[in-house]
């Protein structure tokens, strides 16, 4: 089964237009990553994609993310290294640490710059749990050739305040980078009992009508049979950015679905779903947008 369900995502990949994943792997350590079974899934899932987020990397030696891109590249024998990674310092108040990483098809996209978010903001410091690593990518191929990502995976009970300060990590790159076209995705845990209706009017990255939320407060995003709730999100940032997503391109992976699973296998890999959305490739008569 996961042969041919590989075979079918090489067929695919990165062929019409660029796609961007953002995957909560929970807990993800040296104890997931050595049972095949579970390595295998988290492998189908990023390689149908050709930038993947991956959140909740927990790994005191700092070994299992290039292990996976290890693994993820043993897939294509024959060919020189398709994904490449950059990923974060270890991140997080105290003893308790978590890292992010971006994985890539480097005949792709490329790294430009990558910017690990202070989080010393004079009126209100310390607002993230996990302070967001922000990358740079170029992507020669796409209507838009520069585009940044910003990723967060919010503490549950302070989801509200990170979430609203998003908003000032968007504004400091803009101006830092003179970034226009940017990405915010991530765990936002923007649902259910931790972002009630009555906060969201108080989110200034919510209210900002010139932001598009890709996926709505009724999307389930969660694993659980028992839970329905929209916690990952996706927001993109200008205008030619917005233009060129396709919204009828996102998408929730339901892994447990497409590879047969049962609830309980699929929680054994995590307790979220990927989600993905695909930009769309440069006109063959235009030079797309910076």
């Amino acid at each position: 089964m996961y042969c041919s369900v590989f075979l079918l995502a090489l067929c695919f990949c990165g062929t019409l237009s660029l796609k961007i994943c953002s995957f909560n792997i929970q807990s993800f350590g040296e104890s997931k990553i050595s049972k095949p079974d579970v390595r295998e899934v988290i492998i189908q899932c990023i390689v149908r994609c050709d930038i993947t987020l991956v959140m909740e990397i927990k790994d005191a030696r700092e070994v299992v993310f290039p292990q996976l891109v290890t693994h993820l590249n043993s897939k294509f024998r024959g060919r020189s290294k398709e994904y490449d990674y950059v990923i974060s310092e270890r991140l997080g108040r105290k003893s308790y640490k978590e890292q992010y990483g971006f994985i890539y098809r480097r005949r792709l996209v490329s790294v430009k710059a990558v910017h690990q978010y202070p989080d010393t903001q004079t009126e209100d410091e310390d607002v993230f749990s996990r302070e967001p690593f922000i990358v740079w990518f170029s992507s020669p191929k796409t209507a838009v050739k520069d585009f940044v990502i910003i990723p967060i995976h919010t503490t549950p009970e302070t989801a509200v305040r990170e979430i609203d300060g998003l908003y000032d990590v968007l504004q400091d790159i803009r101006q830092q980078w003179t970034a226009e076209n940017i990405i915010i995705m991530g765990d936002f845990n923007a649902a259910c009992g931790y972002v009630p209706k009555r906060q969201w009017g108080s989110i200034r990255l919510r209210s900002d009508h010139s932001l598009l939320w890709l996926i709505d407060d009724r999307t389930d995003t969660t694993v659980k049979e028992s839970t329905s709730c929209a916690y990952d999100r996706i927001v993109l940032h200008g205008e030619k950015m917005i233009q060129a997503v396709n919204p009828a391109s996102l998408e929730v992976f339901d892994f447990r679905m497409a590879y047969g699973l049962t609830e309980q296998q699929a929680l054994a890999v995590s307790d979220h779903f990927p989600v993905a959305f695909a930009v769309n490739t440069a006109q063959r008569n235009g030079r797309g947008s910076n």
